[in-house]
């Protein structure tokens, strides 16, 4: 265990492993699910025709996340429905020749803060082994709904199959803790300004700023907030399709002005038959 990340070896994996690798030289890191035999399912952009979906958690970088068509190893290595962003591929095409790290659960908020990084750790405990598996696999049949950088990536949809938890729609940042992170670098780097300026001397000014930044990045972990709901896995496409819904309307009523009629279209509601969606909140 690093203070930056938890490098694992191929031969310690186990279905239901969170495993993430870093890209661009370690500017983002890129995670997934690992299902068994050698196989991974994460989350990407969705697919456009004759394309793959992209694996950043910055979106423009450009860089495909999944398996190439001539994978050597795997002949359904990318397999990804068409309007989805859950694909699935094999760690070699998954890893695409970086190094490979397990994410840690369960840590304790001292080892959390130590972290050096965001998105390599939470708080919160894992579901059993059997529960992540069904998860990500259901996901991968049903989406994940749309990608977002900031409310819903590749670590989001991974810490979704291990916690089974999920945000309200008004959160407006997703359970990442690669988003906590790019975010909280510069808001603490604001907010500890007046701070600075009595600390007197740079280590002052350094401890202050690093002390707000782990401050938020604990505060938004899942395994700390208090607003996190457990859905099963079998009502999450309608409890996404009232999230997209909702935004969308808040988005006409800022839209709309007085004398002005906006009209819009909201997407239907894709909901099983008979399938109430149910909330449990984390005590």
């Amino acid at each position: 265990m690093g203070l930056l990340s938890h490098r694992v070896e191929r031969s310690e994996l186990k279905p239901g492993d969170h495993i993430y690798t870093w890209r661009a030289a370690y500017s983002y890191s890129h995670h997934g699910i690992y299902v068994g035999g050698s196989k991974v399912v994460h989350f990407t952009t969705k697919k456009e025709a004759g394309t793959a979906g992209l694996d950043s958690a910055v979106a423009m970088s450009s860089l495909i996340s999944g398996g190439s068509p001539e994978c050597p190893t795997f002949p359904d290595c990318g397999f990804q429905l068409p309007e989805s962003g859950v694909i699935l591929t094999c760690v070699d095409c998954f890893l695409r020749d970086g190094s490979l790290h397990g994410f840690e659960y369960g840590v304790p908020p001292a080892v959390f803060l130590a972290k050096l990084r965001g998105g390599t750790c939470t708080t919160a405990a894992s579901d059993p082994p059997d529960a992540v598996v069904h998860r990500a696999m259901y996901l991968l049949q049903n989406g994940f709904g749309s990608y977002d950088v900031f409310e819903n990536n590749c670590e989001d949809f991974a810490l979704y199959c291990k916690t089974g938890l999920i945000l309200p729609s008004e959160a407006g940042i997703g359970r990442s803790g690669q988003a906590a992170s790019a975010v909280g670098v510069p808001l603490a780097a604001l907010f500890s300004t007046p701070f600075r300026l009595m600390s007197g001397g740079p280590l002052g000014m350094f401890a202050v700023t690093a002390g707000m930044y782990c401050a938020g990045r604990y505060i938004t972990d899942i395994g700390v907030r208090k607003d996190v709901v457990k859905i099963e896995v079998e009502n999450l496409s309608a409890h996404l399709g009232w999230r997209r819904a909702k935004a969308e309307e808040e988005s006409v009523k800022k839209q709309q002005q007085p004398g002005k009629v906006v009209v819009t279209r909201l997407l239907p509601l894709k909901r099983k038959r008979g399938c109430d969606l149910q909330l449990q909140p984390v005590k």
